[in-house]
């Protein structure tokens, strides 16, 4: 039934949403609008930051219940990597199944690694 799937993040700081998430994540910018859209590609993910204007625009940069994962196949090293960008990390959970360490965007969605055993 689906093709595909998208998630979309309005941002508060479009400029500074997209060197976070390309620079710093490392995800591929596929496509953009200067200033209002632009769309970054994880393997089996693609997400849209979008600076909206008008009346969406009360909705940017608050951060909700949504949550981004991305898989990777060894924590310690993508955390390290990414520690080295800048990013900070909040917590770290281990299951029977997964480990997981938490941070934010810049906007304070939340993002996760996750590790599957």
């Amino acid at each position: 039934m689906f093709k595909s799937g998208n998630v979309s993040v309005m941002v508060a700081d479009f400029k500074k949403a997209v060197q976070f998430y390309v620079e710093t994540l490392g995800l591929k910018l596929t496509h953009q609008v200067e200033g209002h859209l632009a769309v970054v590609e994880a393997p089996g993910l693609t997400i849209s930051l979008l600076y909206p204007a008008g009346e969406q625009s009360s909705q940017q940069g608050k951060s909700g219940s949504m949550s981004i994962g991305f898989e990777v196949q060894k924590l310690e090293l993508a955390i390290e990597i990414l520690k080295s960008r800048g990013v900070e990390f909040q917590h770290f959970m281990e299951e029977n199944t997964a480990r997981l360490a938490h941070f934010s965007d810049p906007d304070g969605n939340p993002l996760y690694l996750i590790e599957l055993k």
